[in-house]
């Protein structure tokens, strides 16, 4: 089995180099697509020097937000599942173990790994309350109990991603992808990951408005498409 793990990017030069050497270590049949989104940091150039540890690294010539990134990445995987990952070092690669199992026993097609059930650094409260309130909406909404629909990390079968059809451009794709996957009748199976949440002074990139954005997606695709 063969997992595609698409990197989005977008300025994170001081943790990129680190992410590809841990994803690089662990011991998976792996390829790694990298998607600049139009980095201004020196994290392109930074990239151009990575290109013997990583398997492609594409381009958006501006800035376009992850949902438009992971489309990208998707275009270029060849692999049975997809898995996520972002550059900033909130995620342990060392995971991605815990994320396979289900998968490997043949107990589920989709994995979202939950930060609220491993060990994991203190994320800020309005952070934890958006988390939290987004993924109440999406279990009364869909008839689903997960604990965590914002996670980055979500290992889905290539076939089933391709087919969603996905538009959303910013943070978007969390709640977008996991709105489909559930219409589509597909359980998500959980296993508890790690999670060193970093602040906004770190480089945190999402905002207030994008939980706004989040909550309209999830009521559009129960109720209007």
């Amino acid at each position: 089995m063969k997992i595609s793990i698409i990197i989005p990017v977008y300025n994170e030069k001081n943790t990129v180099e680190q992410l590809i050497q841990l994803v690089n270590k662990v011991p998976l049949d792996k390829e790694i697509i990298i998607v600049d989104d139009g980095s201004s940091d020196g994290t392109r150039e930074i990239l151009d020097s990575l290109k013997s540890q990583v398997d492609k690294i594409l381009h958006h010539d501006v800035n376009k937000g992850k949902g438009a990134a992971i489309r990208t990445g998707l275009e270029a995987v060849t692999g049975d599942y997809v898995l996520i990952q972002d550059a900033d070092l909130e995620y342990d690669p060392e995971d991605y173990h815990k994320l396979l199992r289900p998968v490997q026993k043949g107990w589920a097609e989709v994995v979202y790994g939950s930060r609220f059930t491993g060990e994991h650094r203190d994320m800020l409260f309005h952070h934890w309350v958006g988390n939290r309130f987004l993924t109440l909406v999406t279990n009364i909404l869909y008839n689903t109990t997960l604990s965590d629909m914002e996670t980055c990390y979500k290992l889905i079968k290539t076939d089933i991603i391709k087919s969603l059809k996905l538009r959303s451009d910013r943070f978007g794709f969390e709640p977008e992808v996991s709105a489909k996957i559930l219409k589509k009748h597909i359980r998500i199976y959980e296993v508890p990951i790690s999670y060193a949440g970093r602040e906004f002074h770190e480089g945190k990139k999402i905002r207030w408005t994008d939980g706004i954005s989040a909550l309209w997606i999830l009521i559009w695709y129960r109720f209007f498409n």
